[in-house]
């Protein structure tokens, strides 16, 4: 198993829709670890930690699958991996 931890920015209509609860459901499903919040500027971080393929799964879902609309995901890989269940951080 390839260990993947990204931190990513998802820009578009993503708050108040869900999409954190959206991201958590499909991050915990998947066995993997990390956070989601809003951020002040209306887009939505996360820090998602586990599984290649599993992280790569929620990505291709944040995209397509999530509710609101998702403009762009930017995406930057972090050191080491995050441990723990996968959380909401509460604004």
């Amino acid at each position: 198993m390839t260990t993947w931890t990204i931190h990513i920015r998802v820009l578009g209509r993503v708050q108040g829709v869900g999409f954190r609860a959206f991201v958590r459901k499909r991050a915990q499903s998947a066995g993997l670890s990390g956070w989601v919040r809003n951020t002040e500027d209306g887009s939505v971080e996360a820090v998602i930690s586990g599984d290649k393929a599993a992280v790569e799964a929620l990505l291709s879902a944040c995209r397509e699958d999530g509710p609101g609309r998702v403009a762009t995901v930017e995406i930057i890989d972090e050191p080491g991996p995050v441990t723990g269940p996968f959380t909401i951080e509460r604004d």
